[in-house]
């Protein structure tokens, strides 16, 4: 979008690869949004994959999508600092680029976020987050705990239930879960007809829909939500569960459920409840909480008390600088990267005094 805008463009990627986020993911991953919403600008994913393209696929269509475009990005490149000096961007990033424009797109899945506990350090099992996870094979013939009720949390449960592995979710509050797919529809298209209504709205009409088709939740141990599917992206920047069959699992006994963790001990867990357990394995499904503002020292007002962007896909108070993709999206995270990168690049296009073949 920015090279249609007629800016030159240089992309900086501190791994090796296209697409080293979604290599990193479990197996078993597929998109939970339809592949005609998951394309980006320019080139939709090919009509030979499935309608909820897989982990390997996605990366395949990044791929492609870089050769398409000829992007060659300057791999190895990781930024440690953005700076303003005499008009221009400084980054840094082993070497030193400038530009007058800078677009920020590093997602929201780095950093992982590692919560402790009281004597998590005695555990003599093993605790990961779920970054690490990859496949059932290291947990068989181990009881695990996956802390964590979010779309990870619940499709890894998923995947050890499916390998025959003992597992257990923790969940510390209320939750809220949508199906993949409501009357025959991808979820995300009724979310798209939906955007322009209050969230309030939405989740008072879509909450008997939801009622009827996922059943009582309180009825297998967990605790709905007041806030809404809607409200709590939009609020909370968290995303409901989608349910691909972690709730059939849970009513057939495959996967419990229990509470908050209170402490650790060697062999186990003590929940909030009183009730211990012994597991053989912690995977903390716990998210990640990118903070940005180690990149930009020197901007006040740029960000919120996480350090994430309090705008993206549109102009921020700093001349020339933009977010993609930095806010969790109840409409689809690709198709909303696809629609702030053309917003973006138009922004950029119409800078004050913007010369020919400026960079970004």
């Amino acid at each position: 979008m920015m090279r249609a805008a007629g800016l030159d463009v240089t992309i900086l990627e501190k791994a090796e690869t296209v697409g080293p986020a979604w290599r990193r993911h479990y197996d078993r991953l597929h998109l939970h949004t339809d592949r005609r919403h998951s394309g980006l600008p320019g080139l939709a994913m090919p009509a030979s994959y499935p309608k909820y393209p897989s982990r390997a696929q996605v990366v395949d269509y990044l791929e492609r999508y870089a050769a398409h475009f000829e992007l060659r990005p300057v791999f190895g490149a990781d930024v440690s600092q953005i700076r303003r000096a005499d008009g221009r961007w400084r980054i840094e990033a082993g070497e030193t680029f400038s530009a007058p424009v800078v677009v920020v797109a590093t997602g929201i899945a780095g950093s992982p976020y590692r919560p402790s506990w009281t004597g998590d350090e005695t555990f003599l099992g093993e605790i990961r987050h779920s970054s690490h996870y990859r496949n059932p094979q290291p947990y068989l013939k181990r009881r695990v705990l996956v802390v964590g009720f979010g779309n990870s949390g619940g499709e890894i449960a998923l995947d050890l239930a499916d390998a025959g592995v003992e597992v257990a979710l923790a969940v510390r509050g209320p939750v809220q879960i949508l199906p993949r797919e409501l009357f025959g529809l991808p979820t995300i298209t009724w979310a798209i007809f939906y955007k322009y209504l209050p969230a309030r709205l939405v989740d008072w009409i879509n909450a008997p829909i939801l009622r009827f088709r996922l059943g009582r939740i309180e009825d297998l141990g967990l605790q709905l939500s007041a806030k809404g599917p809607r409200r709590m992206v939009e609020e909370d920047d968290r995303v409901p569960l989608f349910d691909i069959g972690t709730l059939d699992r849970i009513r057939a006994g495959a996967i419990g459920v229990r509470g908050a963790i209170a402490r650790f001990t060697p062999d186990g867990v003590v929940f909030a409840d009183g009730r211990t357990e012994a597991f053989d394995a912690v995977i903390l499904a716990t998210g990640f909480r990118p903070d940005l503002r180690r990149l930009l020292p020197d901007e006040p007002g740029l960000f919120d008390g996480r350090g994430m962007p309090l705008v993206t896909g549109r102009a921020t108070a700093a001349p020339g600088l933009y977010f993609c993709g930095q806010k969790t999206s109840p409409t689809g995270q690709l198709r909303e990267i696809g629609i702030e990168a053309r917003r973006i690049a138009a922004l950029a296009a119409a800078l004050p005094q913007r010369p020919p073949n400026s960079r970004a």
